[in-house]
């Protein structure tokens, strides 16, 4: 068997006043899984849990994004998660605050012939 990608979610997430990196690319994520429900995973008559997420969050500054917290969206399978530069940081006209815009991609593999 191989491991095949099935499926690509993607999804955008922000955090308006707190410039939290962590937060937005879990919303960002959070926005890709939850306009969906998955039945690939049973349609090929395997586990959910079977089902290898691969995870790119694209953020201004990718080293103040915690891993761990945007791996622990995945409410199946086991995952990876890839942080490079992108998305957006919008400084308020007082420039006392930023508004960072992380985007994500999700890219669902399963193990099948």
């Amino acid at each position: 068997m191989a491991l095949k990608r099935m499926v690509l979610q993607i999804g955008m997430g922000t955090d308006i006043r707190g410039a939290d990196y962590t937060k937005a690319a879990v919303r960002a994520l959070r926005d890709a899984l939850w306009h969906n429900s998955l039945s690939i995973a049973d349609a090929a008559g395997l586990s959910v849990d079977s089902m290898q997420v691969e995870v790119t969050i694209g953020i201004p500054r990718p080293d103040r994004v915690d891993k761990q917290a945007v791996l622990a969206v995945l409410p199946h399978g086991t995952g990876t998660v890839r942080v490079v530069e992108g998305g957006l940081e919008i400084p308020n006209d007082a420039g006392t605050n930023t508004t960072v815009i992380a985007n994500a991609a999700a890219v669902v593999r399963l193990d099948i012939d």
